[in-house]
């Protein structure tokens, strides 16, 4: 009785998962249609680059720091570099997370007018909720951000910065994220599929016709090297408003490196001696 009982559960996991993935395909998948179908959008292509390093402090408190670098392909020449900074907290064994930040992100400009470009400063705080839903083919993710978005006064003929910053909207971002292991090299090595989408949207009343900012379709492998440092590798597709109600559509091979460091330590032997 029992085995059919487990065997009755994989069944609806397999069928969940499978569900999952299918939902999440067809809606991201109808992004590329849509985005064909508008008068005004620009093609890009992007490679991104990440490097996330994690901290844990104990079983419930962990931090972790990201440095990120986009570029354009064609032209090659630099989009964005971010920092960024969160600490986490476990809420128990529940499955959920809080957490706080902040980033750093630097945006090239560039005033066409004049042929001058300029860098200008973003301050991103955060704050965020996740959920992690452990099954038995693998985890799925929801991950809930509200960023306050802060950039950098820039003069009034476009040419540089002026001082100060400015606050522009608030943003909500809800992620949803499908992990399957493919392979295990060993007990807590594995090679993973990953399938997410990624919605934006903007709140506050110096928003306009862009309430909808962008929306990210990622999917890719992901492997552990060694227990504390992974490599992932995918595609991302971002399909994104401006403010005049134009869009881009992006495509990004992107490329991040994850490695963690445990600084719980483990407990020294007693010395026999000492007791």
């Amino acid at each position: 009785m029992r085995r059919c009982t487990r065997i009755f559960q994989q069944c609806i996991s397999s069928a969940l998962w499978l569900q999952v993935l299918l939902l999440t395909t067809a809606l991201t998948l109808g992004v590329g249609p849509f985005a064909r179908a508008q008068k005004d959008v620009t093609q890009e292509d992007m490679i991104w680059y990440g490097l996330f390093t994690t901290l844990k402090f104990n079983p419930q408190l962990y931090y972790q720091h990201e440095f990120q670098e986009r570029h354009n392909i064609n032209p090659f020449e630099q989009y964005q570099f971010l920092i960024r900074g969160h600490l986490h907290y476990l809420l128990g064994k529940s499955g959920w997370e809080a957490s706080a930040g902040m980033s750093l992100f630097l945006h090239e400009q560039h005033n066409n007018a004049s042929d001058i470009r300029y860098t200008v400063p973003e301050l991103r705080p955060h704050l965020e909720a996740a959920y992690k839903q452990k099954l038995s083919l693998g985890t799925i993710d929801h991950r809930y951000r509200m960023e306050i978005r802060n950039f950098h006064n820039i003069n009034s003929d476009n040419t540089g910065l002026d001082r100060g910053y400015r606050f522009t909207n608030f943003r909500f971002r809800y992620r949803f994220q499908v992990t399957l292991p493919l392979v295990y090299v060993a007990n807590d090595q594995a090679l993973k599929f990953k399938i997410s989408n990624e919605l934006f949207v903007n709140l506050g009343k110096n928003v306009g016709i862009n309430v909808f900012d962008q929306n990210r379709f990622f999917a890719g492998l992901s492997y552990d090297v060694l227990r504390n440092l992974n490599f992932e590798a995918g595609y991302m597709n971002l399909f994104q408003e401006k403010s005049n109600g134009h869009f881009y559509n992006r495509d990004i091979l992107r490329l991040t490196v994850f490695h963690t460091i445990d600084l719980k330590g483990k407990k020294r032997p007693e010395d026999p001696l000492q007791k």
